[in-house]
């Protein structure tokens, strides 16, 4: 990557940075190679992958969700060049405090998102509330880091989306999880139209998770 870009985050399966496009603030998502894949192959899955992360935000933003608008796709590079948002992750909102009207206000949003999310028959993949910022001006709730979703009709995806969610509260925000997380599900039957199908497949996920938990 060129000097202008600053590294802010590396995880498993990309590095981010932040950089200039066009005189706006952006950020680049760059896919690791995998080293033990054959090149081609590696050259092909990883541009599949780029693609279908862009593809996603662009459906979920034409919807009307809140998701990073796209500057660049560059597949040659396995780079996606997209708005840098300005704001906090629900996570770092959340850590901080917030009054119960806050809470109640960021859990409907999830909740009502992510039905329209799975209603279009995307699963995000890695749900957590570092995946979601409050823009700093309007505080409207932003979707980021598709890089694992994908489309599915299964109401089991869908319910393991959920049990993904669930852990990830539970784990980061223990305070809160049970208010939160409640408050999100009840969103999400309200919204979604396939709501009963997907949360018995949840319920079915956490009773086996329930069980790996209790049994090793």
């Amino acid at each position: 990557m060129a000097d202008s870009h600053t590294l802010i985050k590396q995880g498993a399966e990309a590095r981010v940075f932040k950089t200039d496009f066009g005189g706006r603030p952006a950020i680049v998502k760059q896919r690791f190679k995998k080293a033990y894949r054959h090149p081609v192959l590696d050259e092909k899955l990883t541009a599949r992958r780029v693609v279908q992360e862009a593809r996603c935000l662009h459906r979920l933003r034409r919807a009307g969700l809140d998701t990073p608008a796209l500057y660049l796709l560059d597949t040659a590079n396995s780079c996606i060049y997209m708005e840098f948002v300005e704001g906090e992750t629900v996570r770092d909102v959340l850590r901080a405090g917030t009054t119960t009207q806050e809470l109640e206000s960021i859990a409907a949003a999830i909740g009502t998102n992510l039905a329209v999310i799975h209603d279009m028959d995307v699963v995000h993949g890695d749900l957590t509330t570092s995946n979601m910022i409050l823009r700093k001006d309007s505080r409207r709730l932003v979707w980021i880091d598709f890089g694992l979703s994908y489309s599915t009709t299964l109401s089991e995806d869908k319910g393991v989306d959920l049990y993904v969610l669930e852990r990830a509260i539970i784990s980061t925000h223990p305070r809160d999880a049970k208010a939160l997380f409640n408050a999100i599900m009840a969103a999400y039957r309200a919204r979604s139209k396939n709501a009963g199908p997907v949360t018995k497949k949840f319920e079915e996920v956490r009773q086996r998770g329930r069980k790996r938990t209790a049994f090793g």
